[in-house]
């Protein structure tokens, strides 16, 4: 399961680390995992024994688990077993991101500065949730408020990279994928205000979904933001278990505003023109390995008869700044509102730096918050506009390999760690302002065999053309797995 060398000093060198054997969850997906369980080949409760078995066997080296609940998972296994069998996805054992309200269990949003208080209840998110019959067994590790791009905390609290220890698994989601990619859980909830789906999906090899705003209820902390950003999903191993959780979703939240994802079929009815991008909306191309798998991306989508169009993203040049912006307002509010949006003992004295910097430089800056939010209103109005006879745009989620831990450590000084995030996150938030969906495929690999990720967006309320183009592709040349 650990390939990683001892080098004698009490340290693990960087390896994979992964839970794949052959046990009841063996080496499926989520989906073959419900249809066993259909044919009782296995149980809810076997399923969820194996998970709990191997997120005891990675954690220790990953570091993805925030808090666990292996007992409270057990009695839902056995009192609602019948219940959980014959929900969509028949019991499954997942986690919840350790930003969202979960009965009985803690929400600290990643930061000391939130106690790990309990929480009364759950959210409507995580009611929504559990109704497909998902099982929780914890919530997962999460950098301070979701603000950046590696899940990396204060005190030396690192999640690492199943693919290789010695790099992040990404963030804000970065818990949620590197127990998914290990295979430690067969699924696991994650949400995006930026790119947090999509990020640590790209580095870790799985599929992340952002879908199209009006597809989840939102989060108390959410409601109240001036443009919404936050996107609620999951992160999977394969297209297919992405549709069946939104479809399963879709059962007990109705989409607003949306057409239902039900039973999407599995590939474009037709020709699809794909607007190729290969410089980010701030300017500049991607490193080399990223650019290689760009262009491969790209000439598999015209192999299954798509007409690749190079483009630019439909995006002002004054994006960059103003998403900066947003982002720091949002943290001066964490910081001078934590006690009403998060729990009535939240200490701005245990603020990270990075939380710290954000806030201060929109301190900084007011008088100039106006413009910059205009022009984000006006990005969101006229994106759908912007794409003409374009259907789907393909570009990288991020633009370059998969950093070392550190590189988006949690003490670095605040305009090192901004330098830093700017130069790597810069495709994804432009969907989040837009509320247009859009997905993280594992379609390339790095020279030393990391994933790297490929990113398709299209109008919002086109979620389902999204994924039948993924299924598509996924079908002709399929993504690599860890355990190969």
């Amino acid at each position: 399961m650990i390939d990683a060398a001892d080098d004698n000093t009490g340290t693990t060198s960087p390896g994979r680390v992964h839970a794949f054997r052959d046990d009841a969850l063996g080496y499926d997906d989520a989906t073959a995992l419900v249809e066993r369980i259909r044919r009782r080949e296995v149980s809810p409760d076997e399923v969820l024994e194996a998970a709990i078995a191997r997120c005891e066997a990675v954690d220790p080296t990953l570091g993805a688990l925030a808090f666990t609940d292996f007992e409270g998972a057990r009695a839902r296994a056995r009192t609602d077993r019948d219940a959980l069998a014959s929900a969509p996805l028949a019991g499954l054992p997942t986690a919840f991101k350790d930003n969202v309200r979960v009965g009985g269990s803690p929400m600290t949003m990643g930061s000391p500065a939130v106690p790990a208080t309990p929480s009364d209840a759950d959210s409507p998110h995580v009611r929504a949730l559990r109704a497909t019959g998902l099982n929780p067994l914890g919530t997962t590790a999460m950098p301070p408020f979701g603000w950046t791009a590696a899940t990396e905390r204060q005190g030396g609290l690192i999640t690492r990279n199943p693919w290789n220890t010695g790099r992040t698994s990404g963030g804000s989601s970065g818990g949620a994928s590197a127990l998914v990619a290990s295979g430690a859980l067969p699924i696991a909830h994650a949400n995006d205000g930026g790119g947090s789906i999509r990020i640590p999906a790209a580095v870790t090899g799985l599929v992340g979904f952002k879908p199209s705003r009006g597809r989840h209820p939102d989060e108390v902390f959410s409601r109240s933001m001036p443009i919404p950003l936050i996107s609620q999903g999951v992160v999977t191993r394969s297209v297919r278990d992405t549709v069946a959780f939104v479809s399963a979703f879709e059962s007990a939240h109705p989409p607003v505003g949306l057409k239902p994802l039900t039973g999407a079929p599995p590939e474009p009815g037709r020709r699809l023109r794909i607007g190729l991008v290969e410089e980010s909306p701030a300017g500049g191309p991607p490193d080399a390995a990223t650019s290689a798998a760009l262009r491969q991306t790209a000439d598999r989508l015209a192999e299954l008869g798509h007409e690749i169009i190079p483009t630019t993203a439909p995006v002002p040049a004054s994006f960059r700044d103003d998403f900066i912006a947003y982002w720091s307002l949002l943290a001066m509010s964490t910081a001078g509102s934590g006690k009403k949006l998060f729990h009535p003992e939240f200490d701005p004295d245990l603020l990270d730096p990075f939380t710290v910097g954000l806030s201060r430089r929109a301190k900084r800056r007011l008088h100039t918050l106006p413009l910059h939010l205009l022009r984000l209103e006006r990005v969101r109005r006229q994106f759908d506009s912007k794409f003409g006879d374009v259907d789907v745009y393909l570009n990288p989620v991020v633009a370059a390999e998969t950093p070392e831990v550190g590189y988006l450590g949690a003490d670095l000084p605040f305009e090192t760690h901004l330098e830093h995030v700017s130069r790597w996150v810069t495709f994804t938030p432009l969907q989040n302002v837009t509320g247009s969906p859009a997905i993280s495929l594992p379609t390339g690999q790095a020279p030393d065999g990391m994933p790297i990720g490929m990113h398709l967006s299209s109008r919002r309320g086109e979620d389902r053309l999204l994924l039948e183009l993924a299924a598509q592709y996924e079908a002709a040349f399929p993504f690599a797995r860890i355990w190969e």
